[in-house]
């Protein structure tokens, strides 16, 4: 009789049916408990899932757009341009991971307790705040022409007071209830808080005394009447941030060419930005003239200048 007759037989299958039953158990056994296994994994899954999606609810709560139109989350490759675009402006890498790191953190803490919000994206923001103290302005006068809720310059009166220095800020903007620029409809901002003055007092508090003293001016940079009230002194900062467009803008550059202190840094907020030719090509072309200002690079949106 051959192999395969013999294991046909049916004393053969007789014989092998306890082994049979036995490797049949055991892959039922192994079939169970992998199913377990799969069930226990997808358990686990579907936890570490919801875990997920709680932390990125209260991530977005904390950092989201909601409320200010424009979300803080930051991503890896924004962030290491900001530091080597700033590092090249101060010369010191170590020092520009330091501020922006720090400002990061201000911009968040200011929006969260403040009334309104910053203007502008996360890494213009940083930008700014980091690389106006490494730039070392001459004295602590500061100017912000265009303030939109003060949290900037609350923001920066602390990044200046982290140097040791003691800023003093004048602010002018004209309170109109709503952003203005230009050329845009107006509208509620996303904050849904009102632009006035009682909203900037409410911010700059947040920065201590010094926030507290800021002088505030109400009305357009370009009124006589307001460049005579605030142009008692040379400002060491001056902050461009108001009217948008190529005629505004260049009033106001001329404007800081008359109270810039010698060695004073001007900044061009949103320089570059598409949304707003009218700054880069009013920048360029004042260069281009007599100018007391040397242009020394950008940091995201915004250009720095330094004035003879």
């Amino acid at each position: 009789m051959n192999s395969r007759a013999l294991l046909n037989s049916s004393a053969s299958r007789r014989l092998l049916r306890p082994v049979a039953d036995l490797i049949d158990q055991r892959i039922d056994r192994r079939l169970r408990a992998a199913a377990a296994a799969d069930a226990a994994d997808r358990e686990a899954l579907r936890d570490a899932a919801e875990t997920v999606r709680r932390q990125q609810l209260t991530l977005d709560l904390l950092l989201g757009p909601s409320g200010r139109g424009l979300s803080r989350i930051v991503s890896p490759g924004p962030l290491n341009r900001l530091h080597a675009e700033v590092a090249e402006l101060a010369g010191d890498r170590d020092a520009a991971v330091r501020n922006v790191a720090t400002a990061y953190r201000l911009l968040v803490a200011l929006e969260s307790l403040g009334a309104g919000r910053i203007a502008g994206g996360t890494m213009n923001i940083c930008g700014k705040l980091g690389t106006i103290p490494l730039l070392g302005p001459p004295n602590d006068e500061i100017l912000e022409i265009g303030t939109l809720y003060g949290m900037f310059s609350a923001g920066l009166i602390r990044m200046l007071e982290r140097d040791g220095r003691e800023p003093s800020v004048t602010i002018v903007d004209p309170f109109a209830g709503v952003q203005l620029q230009p050329g845009t409809p107006r509208r509620s901002d996303p904050s849904g808080t009102p632009v006035d003055e009682a909203a900037v007092r409410t911010n700059l508090a947040l920065a201590g005394p010094a926030g507290v003293a800021a002088r505030i001016r109400k009305g357009f940079s370009e009124e006589p009447d307001t460049r005579a009230a605030v142009s008692d002194r040379r400002y060491g900062v001056i902050v461009v941030d108001g009217d948008h467009s190529a005629e505004g803008v260049a009033k106001d550059l001329q404007w800081a060419e008359e109270i810039a202190a010698p060695g004073g840094i001007v900044v061009l907020d949103d320089f570059g930005d598409p949304k707003w030719p009218g700054i880069k090509e009013a920048l360029d072309k004042h260069l281009t003239g007599t100018t007391r200002f040397t242009y020394l690079g950008k940091a995201s949106l915004s250009a720095f200048l330094r004035a003879a």
